[in-house]
Protein backbone atom coordinates (compact mmCIF):
# COMPACT_ATOMS: atom_id res chain seq x y z
CA UNK A 1 0.00 0.00 0.00
CA UNK A 2 2.81 2.25 -0.37
CA UNK A 3 1.58 3.51 -3.48
CA UNK A 4 -2.13 4.55 -1.75
CA UNK A 5 0.11 6.67 0.93
CA UNK A 6 1.78 8.49 -1.24
CA UNK A 7 -1.60 9.25 -3.50
CA UNK A 8 -2.89 10.28 0.30
CA UNK A 9 0.28 12.22 0.82
CA UNK A 10 0.38 14.44 -2.34
CA UNK A 11 -3.22 15.30 -1.81
CA UNK A 12 -3.01 16.75 1.67
CA UNK A 13 -0.32 19.07 0.10
CA UNK A 14 -2.46 19.59 -3.10
CA UNK A 15 -5.82 20.29 -1.03
CA UNK A 16 -4.47 23.79 0.65
CA UNK A 17 -3.42 25.04 -2.52
CA UNK A 18 -6.64 24.40 -4.43
CA UNK A 19 -8.45 25.81 -1.44
CA UNK A 20 -5.98 28.89 -1.77
CA UNK A 21 -7.15 29.07 -5.23
CA UNK A 22 -11.00 28.85 -4.83
CA UNK A 23 -10.71 31.57 -1.65
CA UNK A 24 -8.57 33.89 -4.20
CA UNK A 25 -10.50 33.17 -6.84
CA UNK A 26 -14.05 34.42 -4.86
CA UNK A 27 -12.41 37.02 -3.77
CA UNK A 28 -11.59 38.68 -6.87
CA UNK A 29 -15.26 37.61 -7.90
CA UNK A 30 -16.72 39.85 -4.62
CA UNK A 31 -14.46 42.29 -5.68
CA UNK A 32 -15.92 42.36 -9.59
CA UNK A 33 -19.40 42.41 -8.19
CA UNK A 34 -18.74 45.50 -6.48
CA UNK A 35 -20.53 48.53 -8.11
CA UNK A 36 -17.93 50.72 -6.50
CA UNK A 37 -15.12 49.29 -7.05
CA UNK A 38 -15.58 48.79 -10.64
CA UNK A 39 -16.60 52.35 -11.14
CA UNK A 40 -14.47 53.59 -9.11
CA UNK A 41 -11.46 51.66 -10.41
CA UNK A 42 -12.21 52.20 -14.21
CA UNK A 43 -12.53 55.84 -14.38
CA UNK A 44 -9.22 56.34 -11.74
CA UNK A 45 -7.05 53.69 -14.28
CA UNK A 46 -8.75 56.11 -17.17
CA UNK A 47 -6.99 59.03 -15.06
CA UNK A 48 -3.73 57.20 -14.58
CA UNK A 49 -4.10 56.14 -18.36
CA UNK A 50 -4.17 59.82 -19.17
CA UNK A 51 -1.45 60.98 -16.89
CA UNK A 52 1.08 58.11 -18.54
CA UNK A 53 0.18 59.29 -22.09
CA UNK A 54 -0.23 63.17 -21.56
CA UNK A 55 2.56 63.90 -23.32
CA UNK A 56 1.10 62.18 -26.94
CA UNK A 57 -2.47 63.75 -26.19
CA UNK A 58 -1.94 67.03 -25.25
CA UNK A 59 -2.12 69.03 -28.35
CA UNK A 60 -0.01 72.07 -27.13
CA UNK A 61 3.06 72.87 -24.87
CA UNK A 62 1.32 73.86 -21.51
CA UNK A 63 4.07 75.79 -20.45
CA UNK A 64 4.37 78.30 -23.80
CA UNK A 65 2.51 81.33 -23.98
CA UNK A 66 0.29 82.52 -26.90
CA UNK A 67 -0.83 85.79 -25.68
CA UNK A 68 -2.90 86.66 -28.88
CA UNK A 69 -4.98 82.84 -28.01
CA UNK A 70 -5.48 84.70 -24.60
CA UNK A 71 -8.97 83.38 -22.58
CA UNK A 72 -10.40 81.99 -25.70
CA UNK A 73 -13.90 79.71 -25.23
CA UNK A 74 -13.65 76.14 -26.00
CA UNK A 75 -13.76 75.44 -29.65
CA UNK A 76 -11.61 73.30 -32.23
CA UNK A 77 -8.75 74.93 -32.27
CA UNK A 78 -8.79 74.55 -28.30
CA UNK A 79 -11.05 72.19 -26.53
CA UNK A 80 -11.16 73.52 -23.42
CA UNK A 81 -10.92 77.20 -23.99
CA UNK A 82 -7.35 78.95 -23.37
CA UNK A 83 -6.30 80.95 -20.00
CA UNK A 84 -5.10 84.59 -19.19
CA UNK A 85 -1.52 83.78 -20.74
CA UNK A 86 -3.24 81.70 -23.98
CA UNK A 87 -2.22 78.19 -22.54
CA UNK A 88 -4.21 75.99 -23.51
CA UNK A 89 -6.30 74.37 -20.71
CA UNK A 90 -6.63 70.60 -21.86
CA UNK A 91 -2.38 70.64 -22.26
CA UNK A 92 -2.45 71.76 -18.46
CA UNK A 93 -4.95 69.61 -17.63
CA UNK A 94 -3.46 66.77 -18.99
CA UNK A 95 -0.13 67.46 -17.68
CA UNK A 96 -1.34 68.55 -14.34
CA UNK A 97 -2.16 65.13 -13.83
CA UNK A 98 0.66 63.92 -13.63
CA UNK A 99 1.77 65.94 -11.02
CA UNK A 100 -1.27 65.51 -8.90
CA UNK A 101 -1.60 61.82 -9.19
CA UNK A 102 1.84 61.46 -8.28
CA UNK A 103 1.86 63.82 -5.39
CA UNK A 104 -1.21 61.61 -4.12
CA UNK A 105 0.93 58.25 -5.00
CA UNK A 106 3.73 58.86 -3.22
CA UNK A 107 2.17 60.37 -0.38
CA UNK A 108 0.40 57.16 0.35
CA UNK A 109 2.91 55.13 0.17
CA UNK A 110 5.64 57.51 2.35
CA UNK A 111 1.94 57.28 4.90
CA UNK A 112 1.17 53.45 4.45
CA UNK A 113 5.20 52.69 4.98
CA UNK A 114 5.61 54.49 8.18
CA UNK A 115 2.28 54.27 9.36
CA UNK A 116 2.57 50.38 9.76
CA UNK A 117 6.05 50.77 10.85
CA UNK A 118 4.76 53.03 13.91
CA UNK A 119 1.03 51.32 14.24
CA UNK A 120 2.88 47.95 14.75
CA UNK A 121 5.43 48.85 16.91
CA UNK A 122 3.01 50.94 19.23
CA UNK A 123 0.41 48.16 19.55
CA UNK A 124 2.39 45.50 20.08
CA UNK A 125 5.38 47.11 22.56
CA UNK A 126 3.24 48.53 25.09
CA UNK A 127 5.93 50.72 27.05
CA UNK A 128 6.02 52.47 23.48
CA UNK A 129 2.57 53.14 23.10
CA UNK A 130 2.38 55.74 25.48
CA UNK A 131 5.29 57.73 24.07
CA UNK A 132 4.96 57.40 19.98
CA UNK A 133 0.80 58.40 20.46
CA UNK A 134 0.99 61.06 22.39
CA UNK A 135 3.34 62.41 19.24
CA UNK A 136 0.85 61.30 16.98
CA UNK A 137 -1.99 63.25 19.24
CA UNK A 138 -0.10 66.15 18.40
CA UNK A 139 0.31 65.91 14.95
CA UNK A 140 -3.62 65.27 14.84
CA UNK A 141 -4.27 68.26 16.77
CA UNK A 142 -3.58 70.67 14.23
CA UNK A 143 -5.96 71.08 11.31
CA UNK A 144 -4.44 69.32 8.48
CA UNK A 145 -4.23 71.97 5.88
CA UNK A 146 -2.97 74.89 8.63
CA UNK A 147 0.21 72.22 9.05
CA UNK A 148 0.75 71.17 5.80
CA UNK A 149 0.79 75.40 4.79
CA UNK A 150 3.37 75.80 7.94
CA UNK A 151 5.36 73.24 6.75
CA UNK A 152 5.29 74.17 3.81
CA UNK A 153 6.27 77.96 4.63
CA UNK A 154 9.48 76.32 6.42
CA UNK A 155 10.52 74.41 3.10
CA UNK A 156 9.39 76.63 0.55
CA UNK A 157 7.66 75.58 -2.92
CA UNK A 158 8.29 72.34 -4.36
CA UNK A 159 6.72 69.12 -5.26
CA UNK A 160 8.52 67.03 -3.20
CA UNK A 161 8.17 69.38 0.13
CA UNK A 162 4.64 69.17 -1.00
CA UNK A 163 4.97 65.23 -0.58
CA UNK A 164 6.80 65.74 2.50
CA UNK A 165 4.62 68.02 4.33
CA UNK A 166 1.26 65.81 3.13
CA UNK A 167 3.03 62.55 4.44
CA UNK A 168 3.74 64.23 7.73
CA UNK A 169 0.10 65.33 7.90
CA UNK A 170 -1.71 62.09 7.19
CA UNK A 171 0.78 59.67 8.94
CA UNK A 172 -1.43 59.92 12.06
CA UNK A 173 -4.37 58.52 11.05
CA UNK A 174 -2.63 55.55 9.37
CA UNK A 175 -0.58 54.90 12.12
CA UNK A 176 -3.49 54.67 14.59
CA UNK A 177 -5.70 52.65 12.23
CA UNK A 178 -2.93 49.85 12.12
CA UNK A 179 -2.71 50.86 16.03
CA UNK A 180 -5.95 49.74 16.53
CA UNK A 181 -5.65 46.63 14.48
CA UNK A 182 -2.50 45.20 16.43
CA UNK A 183 -4.42 45.96 19.65
CA UNK A 184 -7.05 43.97 18.48
CA UNK A 185 -5.03 41.23 17.29
CA UNK A 186 -2.53 41.03 19.69
CA UNK A 187 -4.40 39.13 22.54
CA UNK A 188 -5.11 36.35 20.14
CA UNK A 189 -4.50 32.49 20.12
CA UNK A 190 -1.99 31.74 17.35
CA UNK A 191 0.16 35.36 18.84
CA UNK A 192 -0.27 33.97 22.47
CA UNK A 193 0.98 30.45 20.46
CA UNK A 194 3.48 32.09 18.97
CA UNK A 195 4.65 33.77 21.85
CA UNK A 196 4.95 30.70 24.08
CA UNK A 197 7.13 29.19 21.39
CA UNK A 198 9.62 32.12 22.13
CA UNK A 199 9.47 33.51 18.79
CA UNK A 200 10.96 37.29 18.86
CA UNK A 201 8.76 40.55 19.17
CA UNK A 202 9.50 41.85 15.78
CA UNK A 203 9.07 38.52 13.95
CA UNK A 204 5.31 38.35 15.39
CA UNK A 205 4.66 41.60 14.85
CA UNK A 206 5.45 41.40 11.28
CA UNK A 207 4.94 37.89 10.09
CA UNK A 208 1.80 37.46 12.57
CA UNK A 209 -0.10 40.54 13.06
CA UNK A 210 0.78 42.70 9.83
CA UNK A 211 -1.01 40.59 7.14
CA UNK A 212 -4.69 41.29 8.93
CA UNK A 213 -3.92 45.12 8.73
CA UNK A 214 -3.67 44.62 4.77
CA UNK A 215 -7.18 45.22 4.45
CA UNK A 216 -7.50 47.86 6.28
CA UNK A 217 -4.34 49.33 5.27
CA UNK A 218 -5.79 49.06 1.55
CA UNK A 219 -8.98 50.83 2.11
CA UNK A 220 -7.12 53.24 4.14
CA UNK A 221 -4.18 54.09 1.17
CA UNK A 222 -7.49 55.11 -1.68
CA UNK A 223 -8.58 57.81 0.89
CA UNK A 224 -5.27 59.07 1.90
CA UNK A 225 -4.52 59.05 -1.84
CA UNK A 226 -7.52 61.41 -1.91
CA UNK A 227 -7.18 63.81 0.37
CA UNK A 228 -3.49 63.86 -0.75
CA UNK A 229 -4.63 65.11 -4.39
CA UNK A 230 -7.41 67.28 -2.92
CA UNK A 231 -4.70 68.67 -0.47
CA UNK A 232 -2.14 69.23 -3.06
CA UNK A 233 -4.93 71.50 -5.20
CA UNK A 234 -5.42 72.86 -2.03
CA UNK A 235 -2.02 74.25 -1.91
CA UNK A 236 -1.74 75.19 -5.24
CA UNK A 237 -4.76 77.18 -4.91
CA UNK A 238 -3.21 79.57 -2.13
CA UNK A 239 0.20 79.41 -3.55
CA UNK A 240 2.06 77.85 -1.45
CA UNK A 241 2.44 74.13 -2.72
CA UNK A 242 3.96 73.50 -6.31
CA UNK A 243 5.88 76.55 -8.31
CA UNK A 244 3.61 78.16 -10.42
CA UNK A 245 5.05 77.29 -13.66
CA UNK A 246 4.86 73.50 -12.72
CA UNK A 247 1.24 72.37 -14.24
CA UNK A 248 -0.93 70.82 -11.75
CA UNK A 249 -4.67 71.28 -10.90
CA UNK A 250 -4.58 73.21 -8.19
CA UNK A 251 -2.48 75.88 -9.63
CA UNK A 252 -4.84 75.78 -12.88
CA UNK A 253 -7.75 76.68 -10.54
CA UNK A 254 -5.81 79.17 -9.02
CA UNK A 255 -4.73 80.91 -12.62
CA UNK A 256 -8.20 81.07 -13.57
CA UNK A 257 -9.72 82.65 -9.79
CA UNK A 258 -9.23 86.29 -11.20
CA UNK A 259 -11.20 85.98 -14.54
CA UNK A 260 -13.94 83.21 -13.16
CA UNK A 261 -16.82 85.83 -14.38
CA UNK A 262 -14.72 86.18 -17.86
CA UNK A 263 -13.56 82.71 -18.49
CA UNK A 264 -14.70 80.50 -16.25
CA UNK A 265 -13.61 77.72 -17.94
CA UNK A 266 -10.00 78.02 -17.15
CA UNK A 267 -11.28 76.67 -13.23
CA UNK A 268 -14.19 74.64 -14.71
CA UNK A 269 -12.13 72.05 -16.62
CA UNK A 270 -9.72 70.97 -13.93
CA UNK A 271 -11.76 71.42 -10.63
CA UNK A 272 -13.57 68.39 -12.87
CA UNK A 273 -10.92 66.81 -13.12
CA UNK A 274 -10.14 66.95 -9.91
CA UNK A 275 -13.63 66.00 -8.75
CA UNK A 276 -13.42 62.61 -10.77
CA UNK A 277 -9.75 61.84 -9.55
CA UNK A 278 -11.58 62.48 -5.97
CA UNK A 279 -14.70 60.26 -6.50
CA UNK A 280 -13.42 57.69 -7.97
CA UNK A 281 -11.30 56.91 -5.09
CA UNK A 282 -13.67 57.54 -2.57
CA UNK A 283 -15.72 54.84 -4.85
CA UNK A 284 -13.06 52.53 -4.95
CA UNK A 285 -12.18 52.76 -1.10
CA UNK A 286 -15.88 52.10 0.01
CA UNK A 287 -16.11 49.47 -2.14
CA UNK A 288 -13.12 47.90 -0.94
CA UNK A 289 -13.68 48.11 2.50
CA UNK A 290 -17.29 46.59 2.27
CA UNK A 291 -15.65 43.50 0.31
CA UNK A 292 -12.55 43.11 2.39
CA UNK A 293 -15.02 44.34 5.74
CA UNK A 294 -16.55 40.50 6.54
CA UNK A 295 -18.85 42.51 9.18
CA UNK A 296 -19.90 44.58 6.21
CA UNK A 297 -19.89 41.76 3.47
CA UNK A 298 -23.10 40.71 1.75
CA UNK A 299 -23.20 37.19 -0.20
Amino acid sequence: MPEASAVAAAAELVAPAADGAVSRTGWVRRLLRNRNVVLGGAVFLMLVLIAIGAGALSPYNPTRLYPGQRLKPPSVRNLLGTDEFGRDIASLVLYGSRVSLMVGCVTMILTSLGGVVIGLVAGYYRRLDLVIMRVMDGLMAFPAILLAIALMAVRGPGVWNVIVALSVVYLPRTAMLIRSTVLSVRELDYVLGAQALGRGGLGIAFRHILPNCMGPLLVQGTFIFAYAVLAEAILGFLGVGVPPYVPSWGNVIASGKNVIREAFWVSAFPGLALTLAGLSLNLLGDGLRDTLDPRLRVE
